[in-house]
């Protein structure tokens, strides 16, 4: 098992020295990726209609891409992962090329974690239809890895014109992994057949399992062995006196990667962030 640190976006400020020394530190500590939420724009919850969602425009987001090229030029074998960017409301083409260019700056460290996303107030604004972004995804993935692989690409649906069009540089992985996240069932269906690896919600293996059994049962009909599709779970400080079940329960489940996550545990600090990075790494015996 790979074990990453998700970025505490919302929690840890914007001054780019600080985000420097924090994947630095991550990188020391043995930690092999790190995951960082996104939205583009965060909206008022008092607004017209509401707002239903875990964050507002009150919440602070760096934009990954940016973020990422940030960190891979002060690291030098980190990975790092989306988890999740919101692909249907954002240009594939555009997607494409951002994440192209990132694989190329962090020399192949990158792995690209997708979903539908639940803000339809961003999207009204990004111009993308809501309703429509389970079928938007689906024609998007396969394109992204045509866009990465082939020179020149030409293809048509509802939301693409290409008409013998390609990105250069391509990337260094040709393509770059796909990740999803996602539980319902139509989403576990949709990565089994055209993703690389799933980013679970739950906080426990024992609560994925039926999820991870519909996983397993899709990946068959797809005709794709499950040792090929890879699991990230999520660990919380929070939970600490409950690390050692959740560690070993996603370990027997088949879980590739594990990430720590030290939001919402009353850190005020880059650096208790850090701490907290480092009495995780010493419980799982990683950087020694």
């Amino acid at each position: 098992m790979q074990y990453g640190v998700v970025f505490p976006q919302t929690e840890f400020g914007s001054d780019p020295g600080a985000i420097r020394a924090y994947a630095q530190a991550v990188e020391a500590l043995g930690y092999s990726h790190i995951m960082a939420y996104e939205h583009i724009l965060g909206a008022n919850p008092d607004r017209p209609g509401g707002l239903r969602g875990p964050y507002t425009y009150h919440d602070s987001f760096l934009e990954p891409f940016v973020l990422f090229s940030h960190m891979a030029a002060v690291t030098e074998r980190l990975g790092f992962l989306t988890g999740i960017l919101i692909l249907p409301q954002r240009e594939t083409a555009l997607v494409a090329k951002q994440a192209a260019t990132l694989d190329v700056l962090c020399k192949g460290r990158f792995r690209l974690g997708v979903g539908l996303g639940w803000n339809a107030v961003e999207f009204q604004a990004l111009t993308q239809d809501f309703r429509a972004r389970g079928a938007r995804i689906e024609a998007q993935v396969p394109l992204l890895r045509r866009l990465w692989t082939e020179p020149l690409v030409t293809h048509k649906d509802p939301w693409h014109c290409f008409d013998e069009v390609g990105i250069n540089p391509l990337p260094v992985q040709r393509p770059i992994p796909i990740w999803f996240g996602g539980s319902a069932e139509a989403a576990i269906r949709r990565m089994a057949y055209l993703g690389d690896g799933w980013l679970p919600e739950s906080k426990r293996a024992t609560q994925a399992e039926p999820l991870l059994d519909l996983l397993a049962y899709h990946l068959q009909e797809a005709g794709r062995p499950r040792d090929s599709f890879g699991v990230e779970a999520r660990v919380y400080l929070y939970d600490r006196a409950e690390w050692d079940t959740i560690v070993r329960d996603w370990k027997l489940r088949g879980a590739t990667h594990l990430s720590i996550n030290t939001m919402r545990a009353g850190l005020q600090t880059p650096d208790q962030h850090i701490g907290a990075l480092q009495a995780f790494a010493r419980f799982v015996g990683i950087g020694t």
